[in-house]
């Protein structure tokens, strides 16, 4: 045999084309490869969310980060949205820890992380700085024994975590529950040994030839913990061999409350508290490693005392690792198994795919943040669902109902764009959407139907409307079947445009909403529901409410002085298509020569007008640096240039604003004389020879 080489290790999977033997994919902790000539040469991996996650978290770090340990890589930490189009390599980070971490960022500074590994193994990392630290709670490497030459036994992927209640609190598990309260210089013990303590699971590994103790053999730990954050002092653990402790003190005495009917090593791989009940907790197991893959999920309201199995709708091949319940909704719960996620909405008593796009994968661990949850997968990397509303929101009526605008979460006003181009989507995340998440549905839809979504403030003064029957691409509603989602910008209308409008570094982007609270309806034909929503404030920002009131008003008003200028243009250039229509149709006739030269001096007029207010030259993109911008431009340029940043504008932008504005004023003040004048003159003149020149919509400026 001769050695190939690979782009990673740990193989599970090798094909070969059985058509042609020089072409191979193999599967890899590092993901998938593939080679055309034998194995000489692979492809990368760094092209494909394959990552192999154990666990997940998040920290308080605006906007919070997502945290997890890959099989046989870094630990991670990557923000859970960007203020880029997308999360790309400058968005995440490797930090504390090993491969099976689990991952404790502090609650009150995010820079400093602790993680762990195998063997016992934790450090801490800050971030800030680029220190770490050895914290480990014994600092003895068994590597070559086994686990019972250890003081403390600790798991492959054993639990740390900061206290809810306590911020300066970080446990750990072993056969025995650690804490520290001086971020890792010293630990307690705080519990007896919480595991069978079987002397036959914690011996040397491997044999008969030669051992294997690397510390990912070592059994008989906590696998599981939680403490209650509506009840401080109660502390759940879990070991990989089969038992579940509580204590309602603190850690000063426990009660062994493992579910009766449980199999006897059932791993304990995830508790969660309930979020309102006292004494209520979850728990997911599996014993899988025993052959057995039933899905074991367990509920309590009692501290344990008794437990109830809460499987019915999950298929029995569908072992189970994890269970959260919803912050929101009581009730409602999420189970990731080793097929992908189901929800259920009675507590548990009746279970449903909950796959949506999710790729069938297993799911390693559920975590819930600002109403997101977000599934560590092994195999296919981080998923999130960014808004679980309608999740928490469905019940009979909603469901019964022809159409329905479900509750919006608040959203946040916060800078997020892209970069010049389009992402390589196979190198990217998707990012979060930035703006308010619209989720609704319509039964029975038909593009014969309309959809609309009115979007305005409490006072009722519009501000923007959505409809499947729009012509104008910017307020498109697309809408099908059943579930929907849209994505408001918190954009007012931009300024009114003309055909063939050409403008120099000028998007047309209205005024982003300031916070608070706004109302949106949706309307299907004649049937409306409402929703109030909010919309907060970036938290990082300094800025006081009359601060983005004054950059709102500021917006407003150029943004109506652009429109003014191009109803101007459109004003304009529709008198000239009538003169110019009259003109064609009467040149060839006797006694008109008189009212034609009139027309075309107004034309002529109007025209230096035009190009006063706009550049006229101007047809292409590349036209304005060559031709000098006119008004209409310069006011368009200063209301993009004043949405940098939520800033109320400079004295000098409001300057400028006065004094542009005052020189459009000028031309329409001209204008107008023009049409109260020479048009009135030219259409009371063709009203004697019987024909109508300009067209009547005029008629309001053009009567005495």
């Amino acid at each position: 045999y001769e050695r190939i080489g690979t782009p990673h290790g740990d193989h599970h999977d090798l094909w070969i084309n059985p058509s042609n033997n020089t072409i191979m994919a193999i599967a890899d902790d590092g993901g998938g490869q593939v080679s055309y000539d034998t194995g000489e040469n692979w492809t990368t991996y760094h092209n494909q969310p394959t990552s192999q996650f154990y666990r997940v978290t998040t920290d308080n770090h605006f906007p919070f980060r997502i945290y997890g340990a890959q099989q046989d890589n870094s630990t991670v930490r990557i923000l859970h949205r960007s203020p880029d189009g997308s999360i790309n390599e400058s968005h995440w980070e490797s930090t504390a820890g090993g491969e099976s971490a689990h991952l404790a960022p502090h609650p009150e500074n995010p820079e400093i992380v602790f993680g762990g590994t195998y063997k016992g193994y934790m450090m801490m990392k800050d971030h800030s700085t680029g220190q770490t630290r050895s914290t480990n709670v014994w600092p003895d490497n068994p590597a070559g024994s086994g686990a019972e030459v250890m003081k403390y036994r600790f798991n492959w992927n054993f639990p740390i975590m900061f206290s809810p209640n306590d911020p300066n609190k970080l446990y750990a598990g072993s056969n025995y529950l650690h804490v520290s309260t001086n971020m890792g210089q010293s630990w307690e013990v705080i519990s007896p040994d919480l595991t069978r303590n079987d002397p036959e699971t914690i011996k040397s590994s491997g044999g008969p030839i030669t051992q294997d103790n690397t510390g990912a053999e070592f059994y008989a730990n906590i696998f599981a913990m939680a403490e209650s954050s509506i009840e401080p002092g109660v502390i759940w653990t879990g070991s990989d061999d089969g038992l579940v402790h509580v204590s309602r003190d603190n850690g000063k005495t426990w009660d062994n409350v493992t579910p009766k009917g449980s199999p006897l090593r059932n791993m304990m791989n995830c508790i969660d508290i309930h979020p309102t009940q006292k004494g209520g907790a979850y728990l997911a197991a599996t014993s899988y490693k025993f052959g057995d893959y039933t899905p074991y999920l367990y509920k309590t309201t009692d501290y344990g005392k008794t437990w109830k199995l809460i499987t019915n709708g999950i298929p029995s091949n569908y072992y189970t690792r994890a269970i959260r319940a919803d912050k929101v909704r009581p009730g409602l719960l999420y189970a990731g198994t080793e097929w992908g996620m189901f929800v259920s909405w009675d507590d548990g008593d009746n279970w449903q795919p909950l796959q949506l796009n999710l790729p069938i994968t297993a799911i390693r661990d559920l975590h819930l943040r600002d109403n997101t949850l977000i599934a560590a997968t092994h195999g296919r990397s981080f998923w999130m669902i960014d808004d679980l509303g309608p999740l928490q929101q469905i019940d009979d009526k909603i469901a019964m109902a022809g159409h329905h605008l479900y509750d919006p979460k608040p959203a946040y006003r916060m800078a997020q764009g892209g970069g010049w181009g389009s992402p390589n989507t196979r190198l990217v995340g998707e990012n979060h959407p930035n703006g308010v998440l619209f989720n609704f549905f319509v039964k029975d839809y038909s593009d014969e139907k309309k959809v609309e979504l009115k979007i305005e403030e409490l006072d009722g003064t519009p501000i923007r409307t959505f409809s499947n029957k729009s012509k104008d691409r910017g307020n498109r509603l697309n809408v099908s079947e059943d579930k929907n989602r849209f994505v408001w910008d918190m954009r007012y209308e931009g300024f009114k445009e003309f055909d063939g409008m050409v403008l120099y570094s000028s998007p047309n982007r209205g005024p982003k909403a300031i916070p608070g609270t706004y109302k949106a309806t949706l309307t299907v034909e004649d049937e409306e529901v409402s929703q109030e929503f909010e919309i907060v404030k970036d938290p990082r920002l300094p800025n006081s409410p009359e601060d983005f009131k004054k950059q709102f008003d500021f917006l407003i008003a150029v943004r109506d002085k652009v429109s003014e200028a191009h109803q101007a243009i459109i004003d304009i250039r529709s008198i000239r298509d009538d003169i110019n229509y009259f003109s064609k149709k009467l040149k060839e006739k006797e006694g008109y020569d008189e009212i034609l030269a009139m027309a075309k001096e107004l034309d002529k007029k109007m025209s230096v007008i035009e190009n006063n207010i706009h550049m006229t030259k101007n047809q292409s993109r590349q036209d304005p640096l060559n031709y000098g911008i006119r008004i209409n431009n310069r006011l368009a340029f200063l209301m993009a240039d004043q949405q940098r940043g939520d800033f109320p504008p400079t004295n000098q932008a409001d300057e400028f604003r006065k004094e542009v504005s005052a020189e459009l004023d000028t031309e329409i003040n001209n204008l107008d004389e023009l049409i109260r004048t020479s048009l009135r003159e030219i259409n009371l003149k063709g009203r004697e020879m019987g024909v109508q020149i300009i067209s009547d919509r005029f008629d309001k400026v053009v009567k005495p």
